[in-house]
């Protein structure tokens, strides 16, 4: 009843959520003179800069390697900035928290819709990669939306664990850094799965972000389709985790008032 009751007032309180999504938009780009550009931007430049690194240092032989790189890079940059500035919502409007009634999931699920807004700006950048390499369009293309609609859904279920999490225990904050780093190694996104031994790769595959960016490559940089099972197992790894940290959050924020 608890989880059906967070999503009731959730919804309740869409427009609450669209003005705290507005606002962090609004104060990551403050005093910035290029603005959203950076968006665009500074994805382009971090994939130059680790396809020089990786391209030609470790020569990794990838087809069509700018593209396998940025799609990787967008759905990690997204996964890593909206579950680590999800972390940090109770905290940071507790003071809001103490003077009025609104539901507490709101916070951590405004952080990572920001983000994802800023995500599909960033798509631009994918866009203009594409041109320049000349990628073949598909028609499959179109369905690229679906995976990072997972992403969404994974994110916002690991922001409402850590949100609740850091209120408690701060050690969580620094913890996750470091845990980040292993996920991006432990992730293919500038390295091909094949590059590790089969039975580390049988262990990468489990890895819920590695299943969203391989169906978000296939369609982008091959134009495929990906069999039904990738589907399913990205679907059901990234529902199950918002169920969980629904559940969770909603457990957890009713001891808010002590720490905060």
């Amino acid at each position: 009843m608890g989880i059906i009751h967070e999503v009731k007032m959730t919804v309740r309180y869409a427009h609450l959520i669209g003005e705290l999504v507005k606002r962090d938009l609004k104060l990551k780009y403050r005093r910035s003179f290029l603005g959203y550009f950076w968006s665009l931007l500074n994805p382009l430049m971090m994939m130059s800069v680790m396809m020089v690194v990786f391209s030609y240092m470790f020569r990794f032989n990838i087809e069509n390697y700018p593209l396998y790189l940025i799609c990787g890079q967008t759905v990690f940059n997204f996964f890593n900035e909206s579950t680590n500035k999800a972390m940090y919502a109770i905290l940071e409007n507790a003071p809001l928290l103490k003077k009025v009634y609104v539901p507490k999931c709101v916070f951590p699920l405004a952080r990572v819709l920001s983000c994802f807004t800023t995500m599909a700006l960033s798509l631009l950048a994918v866009l203009i990669v594409m041109i320049f390499t000349r990628v073949q369009f598909h028609l499959s293309m179109l369905l690229f939306f679906v995976p990072l609609v997972f992403l969404l859904f994974f994110a916002s279920g690991v922001g409402m664990i850590l949100s609740g999490l850091a209120v408690k225990f701060q050690d969580v904050t620094h913890l996750y850094g470091v845990l980040t780093m292993v996920l991006m190694y432990a992730t293919p996104i500038f390295y091909p799965i094949e590059a590790v031994p089969e039975s580390v790769a049988r262990f990468i595959r489990l890895n819920p972000l590695y299943s969203i960016i391989y169906l978000f490559r296939e369609l982008m940089l091959y134009g495929r389709i990906p069999p039904a099972p990738n589907w399913l197992y990205a679907a059901g790894a990234s529902l199950a985790m918002f169920v969980l940290g629904s559940l969770l959050f909603d457990h957890m924020r009713k001891d808010f008032i002590y720490y905060i």
